[in-house]
C-alpha cells in the first residue's frame, strides 16, 4: 500500500494553496438592492445584470473560495434551455467570467472553475457537448479550472463486484459511462495541452463502487491528471464516500489532489482533507432556504424554519382554490397583510409573539390546512437569531430573511446561509481565527 502524506496544514505564512475550497455553483442567482420589503416595490429602471448583486457582491468579503460555472446552465442540453438568456450568454463569452460576475480584484478574487453539468443530461446515451466546444468555451471564458467532459453512473454499491463474475457481472452501463469518461477525459488532456490552454485541466472519476472509483482515479493518474473531481457522489451517504476515498488513497500518488463535486459534510472536511480533498462543490446552504421543508435559516449552531407567508397572487395553490370558490380572495388578502404587519411590527418591538403567531396560524390554516408550524415558528420569533447575525443580509433585512415569501426575501436568506457555512467551514479548518487576525492587522 502506498502511504500519502496528509495535505499540508495551516503555515505560519497564511493560507496555503493546499487548503479546502468551497466553489458555489453559479445558476444566476441575484438580488435587488433596490427592492423594498414594505412595498414589495423595486426601482422601475432596474437593470438585472447591471443592478443586481451576487452573493460575492453583498458582503465584505466573499462568502466562497470560488465559483463554478456548468456549460449545461449556460448553453443549456437535452430538453433543458439552460438559466442563462441569449444575451447573457454572449455577454459571458464576450466579456469572460471574471468580468461578466464582476468579481473581486486582488487576494480576494475567488478563482473560477468551469464543468459540464452531467447531471442535466445524465438520460442521455452520450454527452452532449463536444471535447473540442467544451475546452472553447473554457478558454474563452478564462476559467482558472476546467473539468473534463464526463458521464454521471446514477448507481454505488458499498461492495465490489468480486464474488463470482459470471453470476454477479458489473451492470454493462457502468462500464460504458465510466470508459466514456474515461476516453473524454484523455481527449480533453490532449486537447487543452496542445492549444495551451490557461486553465488547469481537472479530470473526472466516476465509478459505482470504491474500487471502480480507485480504478479511475489510476488511469487519470496515467494521463498525468494532478487535480482529479470525483462524480457521481452527490447522493452517497458519508461512510460510502469515506469508503471511496479510503480505497483511492491505496492508489492516489504524491501531488495527486481531488475535488468532490456536489458533496457538501462539513463535519467531514478534516478527514476529507487527509485523503487529499482540496476543494468541493454545493450549492445545498443556498437551496436550503426554500427548497428544504424546515432548515431554511442557518444559524451558527442549529437552523430554523423560515416564516411562510405566501403571496396571495404568487401562489398557484391559493390561486387554485381561489378560482374553485373554496377560499374568498378578499379573505386571504387581508390575512397575508395581516400577516406581513405584525411581522414588521414585532421586528420594530411593537408586538408579541402572541399577536405575530395568531394571523400567521390563521393564514396557514387557510392556505394548507394539514400543517401546523406553529411551534417552529414559536422558536424563530423568540430567539430573534437576526438580531444576533453580524452578517449583510441580517443587518439590512432584519425580520424579513427569515420569511418565506418571494425570491427577494429567499434568495437572500440563501446568500445568509451561504455566509454561515463558509464561517463553519473556516472554523472547521482552524482559518476563522486566522482571518480574523489578518483582518485586524490590515
Amino acid at each position: 500500500m502506498t502511504i500519502i502524506p496528509a495535505v499540508p496544514e495551516l503555515g505560519s505564512a497564511g493560507i496555503t494553496h493546499d487548503d479546502m475550497k468551497f466553489f458555489f455553483p453559479d445558476s444566476q442567482d441575484q438580488v435587488d438592492p433596490s427592492f423594498d420589503f414594505e412595498t414589495e416595490t423595486r426601482d422601475e429602471f432596474r437593470i438585472r445584470q447591471r443592478n443586481d448583486r451576487y452573493a460575492h457582491e453583498i458582503f465584505a468579503q466573499p462568502p466562497f473560495n470560488g465559483i463554478l460555472v456548468s456549460k449545461a446552465i449556460v448553453m443549456g442540453s437535452g430538453e433543458s434551455s439552460g438559466k442563462y438568456s441569449l444575451p447573457q450568454r454572449h455577454r459571458l463569452l464576450r466579456l469572460g467570467v471574471e468580468e461578466f460576475f464582476r468579481l473581486p480584484k486582488g487576494d480576494e478574487r475567488p478563482e473560477t472553475m468551469g464543468d459540464c453539468g452531467a447531471f442535466s443530461y445524465v438520460k442521455e446515451e452520450y454527452p452532449p457537448f463536444s471535447v473540442e466546444s467544451v475546452v472553447e468555451f473554457y478558454e474563452q471564458c478564462g476559467f482558472d479550472y476546467g473539468i473534463s467532459v464526463d458521464h454521471a453512473i446514477l448507481a454505488f454499491h458499498s461492495e465490489d463486484y468480486h464474488v463470482d463474475p459470471e453470476l454477479d457481472p458489473v451492470p454493462a452501463e457502468f462500464v460504458k459511462r465510466q470508459k466514456i469518461t474515461i476516453d473524454l477525459a484523455r481527449d480533453f488532456l490532449k486537447l487543452s495541452q496542445r492549444e495551451k490552454c490557461g486553465f488547469v485541466p481537472v479530470g473526472v472519476a466516476q465509478g459505482w463502487s470504491p474500487s471502480s472509483y480507485a480504478m479511475a482515479v489510476n488511469q487519470l493518474q496515467d494521463m498525468g491528471y494532478e487535480y482529479i473531481a470525483l462524480g457521481g457522489m452527490v447522493p452517497l451517504k458519508t461512510k460510502e464516500i469515506l469508503s471511496c476515498l479510503e480505497r483511492i488513497q491505496q492508489v492516489r500518488r504524491a501531488g495527486t489532489r481531488f475535488h468532490l463535486l456536489g458533496v457538501t459534510r462539513c463535519e467531514q472536511i478534516g478527514r476529507f482533507r487527509d485523503y487529499g480533498v482540496v476543494s468541493f462543490d454545493s450549492t445545498s446552504p443556498f437551496l436550503q432556504a426554500f427548497k428544504d421543508d424546515r432548515n431554511n435559516y442557518h444559524a451558527p449552531d442549529r437552523t430554523y424554519t423560515a416564516i411562510r407567508v405566501p403571496q396571495v397572487e404568487g401562489n398557484p395553490k391559493l390561486l387554485r382554490s381561489i378560482r374553485a370558490g373554496e377560499i374568498k380572495q378578499e379573505v386571504a388578502l387581508k390575512l397575508e397583510g395581516a400577516c406581513l404587519r405584525a411581522l414588521r411590527d414585532f421586528d420594530r418591538g411593537k408586538a408579541t409573539v402572541e399577536e405575530v403567531l395568531e394571523p400567521i396560524a390563521e393564514y396557514e390554516r387557510l392556505y394548507d390546512g394539514k400543517r401546523d408550524r406553529t411551534a417552529s415558528y414559536r422558536q424563530v420569533l423568540e430567539d430573534r437569531p437576526w438580531k444576533q447575525c453580524p452578517c449583510d443580509i441580517c443587518r439590512t433585512a432584519g425580520i424579513h430573511v427569515t420569511v418565506f415569501r418571494g425570491s427577494e426575501r429567499n434568495k437572500r436568506r440563501g446568500f445568509h446561509n451561504l455566509w454561515v457555512f463558509y464561517r463553519k467551514l473556516q472554523r472547521d479548518l482552524g482559518l476563522l481565527e486566522q482571518r480574523l487576525v489578518l483582518a485586524d492587522a490590515r
